[in-house]
C-alpha cells in the first residue's frame, strides 16, 4: 500500500510540472515571438515481481513464464519546445521585421573588430546570440540594433557591390563620399532581408542583408531571459545564410494554442485531483489495517 502512496506523490509532482509548463504558455500568450512548450511524461522505474523465464521443452520440462512488473508512478521525460511559426501580428512599423518560416535573427553584442567580422559558418560559439523577435531600430552610430540593445548582424556588400555571405558583420548606415553617415529619412526591408535606406534626397542606400540562422537541431537551442536563444551542446550545425521570407511591418506572435492549453490545464488538474484521491484512499487502507485489532 506504501507503494501506491509513492506513485502518486510521483504523479503529483510531474502533473505540477506540466501545470507550471502550461502557465508560463498561457502568461506569454501575447508575447512577441514566444513558442510554446509542452511537459512529456514517461513512466517510472519498474520493479520485476515475477521475473521472466523460458520455457523448457524437453520430456518433464515446463513452459515460459512472462514477467510480472510493478511500476513507481510517472516522471517528466522532457519539456519541448514547438518551434512553429507564430501568426503575423501587423505594426506597421518598417524596421518591425518577422521570419515567416525556420530560423532566427542573429543578434549580440559588439564584435573586436566589427569592419572584419565573423565568419558565417563559426559564429555560434562568437558570443552571439539568436532571436525570434525584430524589434529593430537605428542607434545614435547608425547601428541597427533590437529592442534589447543588441546588435543586428548580417551581410554587407563588397566594394563591387556583390554581397560578402561568408562574413558576419553588425548592420551599420553607410557613409557618403564626404565619409559622412547617410541621413536616412525612412527604411524598409524587403522579403530577402536587404534592408534599404531612403535619404531626405530620395536617394536609396543599401545597408546591408539580414542573416539567417539555420539551426540543425533548434529543440537542443537554450534559452536566456528575454527572447534570446544560445547554442546548446546538442543544436548541431549552427550556419548563417540568406533568406526570402523575411516580413517588414510585422512581427511574429506567440504560438500558443490557447484552447489547447486550456483543455490541457483540465485533464492536469485532473489527473493531480485523481493522484491526490489515491493518497487518500490508501491512507483509509492503511486506516483500516490499523484498527483490525479493535
Amino acid at each position: 500500500m506504501v507503494k501506491s502512496m509513492y506513485a502518486a506523490i510521483a504523479g503529483l509532482r510531474s502533473h505540477q510540472s506540466k501545470m507550471d509548463v502550461i502557465s508560463n504558455n498561457i502568461a506569454n500568450v501575447n508575447t512577441w515571438g514566444y513558442k510554446s512548450r509542452s511537459a512529456n511524461f514517461q513512466d517510472a522505474m519498474y520493479q520485476n515481481v515475477i521475473n521472466s523465464t523460458a520455457g523448457n521443452a524437453t520430456a518433464g520440462g515446463t513452459g515460459g513464464q512472462n514477467s510480472s512488473q510493478l511500476g513507481y508512478g510517472v516522471n517528466v521525460g522532457s519539456i519541448t519546445t514547438n518551434f512553429t511559426t507564430g501568426s503575423w501580428g501587423f505594426t506597421g512599423d518598417p524596421l518591425n521585421c518577422m521570419i515567416n518560416g525556420n530560423g532566427f535573427f542573429i543578434v549580440g553584442p559588439m564584435i573586436a573588430d566589427p569592419t572584419a567580422g565573423i565568419a558565417s559558418n563559426n559564429f555560434a560559439t562568437s558570443g552571439l546570440s539568436l532571436s525570434r523577435v525584430g524589434i529593430f531600430s537605428v542607434d545614435n552610430n547608425g547601428y541597427l540594433i533590437d529592442d534589447g540593445r543588441n546588435y543586428v548582424y548580417g551581410f554587407t556588400q563588397n566594394t563591387d557591390g556583390t554581397l560578402n555571405t561568408d562574413v558576419l558583420k553588425p548592420l551599420k548606415i553607410p557613409n557618403d563620399a564626404t565619409g559622412q553617415q547617410y541621413k536616412i529619412q525612412t527604411y524598409k526591408i524587403g522579403t530577402d532581408g536587404t534592408i534599404t535606406g531612403i535619404t531626405f534626397d530620395k536617394e536609396q542606400i543599401t545597408i546591408g542583408k539580414l542573416a539567417l540562422a539555420a539551426v540543425e537541431n533548434p529543440n537542443g537551442l537554450e534559452q536566456s531571459a528575454g527572447y534570446l536563444y544560445s547554442a546548446g551542446p546538442n543544436a548541431g550545425q549552427i550556419t548563417a545564410v540568406e533568406g526570402d521570407y523575411f516580413l517588414s511591418n510585422y512581427l511574429e506572435m506567440s504560438n500558443v494554442e490557447l484552447a489547447s492549453d486550456m483543455a490541457s490545464m483540465i485533464t492536469t488538474q485532473r489527473g493531480y485531483q485523481a493522484n491526490s484521491k489515491i493518497i487518500t484512499v490508501t491512507d483509509e487502507m492503511l486506516e483500516q489495517l490499523v484498527n483490525m485489532k479493535r
